[in-house]
C-alpha cells in the first residue's frame, strides 16, 4: 500500500481526540496524560503527544501513533483502521490493496471459516430441513442465520474430516478442537460459531436440536486461538453500539445476545459464563464505563449479578442491573415476553448498590434483633462505595425512620467504616524484570537514533560521520530512517510509525527510544560527544576482537601485526 494515503489520513485526525473519545485525558504541559489501557493501572502513566502525534505509556512501554492505538484497543486490522480514520475525515480508501501481516495461526483460523462455511451450507441444503424447522420455531430467522453464520454438523462421523485432511494434518484439527482422533467433534448439532475480539472464528458451540439425551451444549476446547477468558462473543459487533449508547449490556450466554439483536438491541456481549477475568474486565473497560447486567433471574444469576457486580464496582466502573424475573434467562424472556416489555427492564435498571441491597433484605428476619442490625450494617458498608452525598443523606434518612435509629448514631458509624477503607495501604514496590538497564553506548546510539526521527538536519551529519553501529537491528532502524527521509522529504515520528509497521524487530528498538523520552533537540557539539562515544565504544570491540585473534596467532611476525594494529587504535589513528 502508498504509505502516502496513510499519512495522509494520519494528518487529518488529532490523535489527542481519538484515544480521548475512549479513555479520559488530562492536559498538562503541552501534553495529554491519562491511565495506560494496555496494562493493569489506575495512574495516569499514557502520554500522548498533540505535537508529535503519538503516544507513549511510560510504565508498559506501550508505543505508537494513532493506526496502533485503534489496533491495538480496538483489535483492528490495520486495514479497518485505515478505513475508519478515512470514513472519518472523508478520504475514501475503498480499492486500496493493503498486504495483510501473516501469523502463526493464520492456518488455524482458515480452518475454522472452511469449517464454519461447511455448517453453513449443511444447514441450506435438504439436510438441515429439520434443524431449520427448529429455529424458526426459537424466533431465529434467515436474516439472523446468516448474520450469526450459524450452522448444521451432519449425523456423520468424518463429513468434516474428510473435507480438511485434504488441506490440513490430522493432529493439528485434533490439537484445535475440531477432530478427535477420526472423528467429528461434532454430529447432528446446530452450530453457532465463536468469534474473538476482532471477529474472527475461533471455536463453535453446538446445541443440540433433537431430544437424544446429549448434553444440550458442546463447546469448542481452548486452543491457541481459542481462549475463553479473554474473550467476550459480539465484542466486534457490540464496540461501536456501545459508543453510540454510552453503556454495554453483559448477559451470560450467546443465546441471549442473539436473542437481543433480533429486537435491535446490539450493545450486548456475552461472558460464555458466571465468570469473569482481568482480560474480560480490561475489555469491558474498552467498551464502556457504564455497565448493565442482564444475567438470568435464577438464583445462580442473582448470585453471579452480586459477584461480577462488586467486581466491576471495585475497578471503578458504574454498574447498574437489570432484573429478570426468576426462572427467566434474557433469551426466554424476550421470546416470551418482546421487545417493549425488555426495554421497560433495561428503563427499570436499578443501581447495583440497590439492587445488592435489595438482595440483602430478602433474607433477613426483621423479628430477629441480631439479623436486623447485621442488615443494618451490611447496607452501610455499601453506602461507604457511595460518591453521592446527596444520596448517602436520603439513604441514611430512610434508614433511620425505618427502624427507629438516631441519624446521628448511622452517620457516625458509616464515617468509620469509610474511615478505615481509606487508610492508606502499605506501598508496594513492583520491579519490572524486563527492564534492562542501558550502558552509555546503548543511550548513545538510541540517542543519535531519536534525534534522527525529530531533526531533518540530524541525518545528513549522521551520514557523513560513517558510523559503526554494533547492533543490527539500530543499523536497520537507522537505513530506513534515512530510506523514509529520502524517499518522503521529511522525517516525523508518527509517519515513520506507520512505514515500518510491519517490521517487528525495528518496532521492538523503536518502542524502547520513544518510552525512554529521549531529548528531541540537539546542538552540533552535542552531536560531536554522541559520535565520540559511539566511535570510542567500536574501537573497543575491535581492540577487544584484535587481542583474541593474537592469543590465537602463533606466527611471530603475524602477532607483531595485530599487536601494531592494537597500538594504533589505542593512541587513535
Amino acid at each position: 500500500m502508498d504509505n502516502n494515503v496513510a499519512n495522509n489520513i494520519r494528518s487529518k485526525v488529532d490523535i489527542v481526540d481519538i484515544i480521548g473519545e475512549r479513555i479520559p485525558l488530562t492536559a498538562r504541559g503541552k501534553n495529554f496524560f491519562g491511565v495506560c489501557p494496555f496494562h493493569d493501572d489506575s495512574n495516569p502513566s499514557l502520554c500522548v503527544s498533540r505535537e508529535k502525534q503519538i503516544y507513549t505509556c511510560f510504565s508498559c512501554h506501550a508505543t505508537g501513533n494513532v493506526y496502533t492505538f485503534l489496533m491495538n484497543y480496538e483489535h483492528m486490522e490495520f486495514k479497518d483502521a485505515l478505513k475508519y480514520l478515512g470514513d472519518r475525515v472523508g478520504v475514501l480508501v475503498e480499492g486500496i490493496k493493503i498486504s495483510r501481516k501473516n501469523t502463526k495461526f493464520d492456518k488455524l483460523y482458515e480452518a475454522y471459516n472452511l469449517s464454519a462455511k461447511y455448517y453453513q451450507n449443511n444447514l441450506n441444503s435438504a439436510a438441515g430441513k429439520e434443524a431449520k424447522k427448529y429455529l424458526y420455531s426459537r424466533g431465529i430467522n434467515d436474516e439472523v442465520i446468516k448474520e450469526f453464520e450459524i450452522g448444521l454438523s451432519l449425523d456423520k462421523k468424518d463429513d468434516l474430516i474428510t473435507l480438511l485432511t485434504k488441506k490440513y494434518d490430522l493432529s493439528t484439527l485434533n490439537r484445535i478442537g475440531l477432530a478427535n482422533e477420526n472423528y467429528d467433534v461434532y454430529r447432528d448439532r446446530i452450530m453457532f460459531s465463536l468469534y474473538d475480539v476482532s471477529g474472527k472464528i475461533v471455536g463453535f458451540s453446538g446445541r443440540i436440536y433433537k431430544d437424544n439425551g446429549q448434553s444440550k451444549y458442546l463447546n469448542t476446547k481452548e486452543t491457541d486461538i481459542f481462549k475463553k477468558g479473554e474473550m467476550l462473543y459480539h465484542y466486534h459487533i457490540a464496540k461501536e453500539e456501545c459508543r453510540l449508547k454510552k453503556y454495554v449490556l453483559v448477559m451470560e450466554g450467546f443465546m441471549d445476545v442473539i436473542r437481543a439483536s433480533t429486537i435491535g438491541i446490539r450493545n450486548t456481549i456475552a461472558l460464555m459464563g458466571t465468570a469473569l477475568t482481568k482480560e474480560q474486565i480490561s475489555l469491558l473497560k474498552r467498551l464502556s464505563k457504564n455497565i448493565f447486567l442482564c444475567l438470568d433471574g435464577d438464583d445462580a444469576g442473582v448470585h453471579a449479578t452480586l459477584s461480577i457486580g462488586d467486581t466491576l464496582l471495585d475497578e471503578g466502573l458504574e454498574v447498574k442491573v437489570v432484573s429478570l424475573p426468576n426462572p427467566d434467562d434474557p433469551d426466554t424472556f424476550i421470546l416470551n415476553n418482546g421487545k417493549e416489555k425488555f426495554e421497560n427492564l433495561i428503563e427499570a435498571a436499578l443501581n447495583f448498590s440497590d439492587y445488592k441491597m435489595l438482595k440483602l433484605r430478602e433474607k433477613v428476619d426483621f423479628r430477629s434483633d441480631e439479623e436486623k442490625a447485621n442488615y443494618i450494617n451490611s447496607v452501610l458498608e455499601e453506602m461507604v462505595k457511595i460518591d453521592d452525598a446527596i444520596r448517602i443523606e436520603v439513604m441514611l434518612k430512610r434508614l433511620a425512620k425505618e427502624f427507629d435509629i438516631g441519624y446521628n448514631t448511622l452517620e457516625m458509624r458509616l464515617y468509620s467504616l469509610k474511615k478505615n477503607k481509606d487508610k492508606p495501604k502499605e506501598k508496594q514496590t513492583f520491579l519490572n524484570k524486563d527492564v534492562v538497564k542501558k550502558d552509555k553506548y546503548v543511550k548513545a546510539v538510541e540517542q543519535v537514533l531519536y534525534f534522527m526521527l525529530n531533526n531533518d538536519w540530524v541525518i545528513s551529519q549522521v551520514e557523513k560521520e560513517k558510523l559503526i553501529l554494533a547492533s543490527e537491528n539500530a543499523r536497520k532502524l537507522f537505513s530506513e530512517i534515512i530510506y523514509f527521509y529520502k524517499q518522503n522529504g521529511f522525517i516525523n515520528v508518527a509517519d515513520f510509525y506507520t512505514y515500518v509497521s510491519d517490521k517487528d524487530d525495528i518496532l521492538v528498538l523503536l518502542n524502547s527510544i520513544l518510552a525512554d523520552n529521549y531529548n528531541e533537540t540537539t546542538t552540533m557539539d552535542e552531536l560531536k560527544l554522541y559520535f565520540k562515544a559511539i566511535r570510542d565504544y567500536s574501537v573497543r570491540q575491535e581492540i577487544k576482537r584484535l587481542s583474541t585473534l593474537m592469543k590465537k596467532e602463533v606466527d611471530p611476525l603475524e602477532q607483531a601485526k595485530l599487536a601494531e594494529r592494537i597500538r594504533k587504535l589505542r593512541i587513535g589513528e
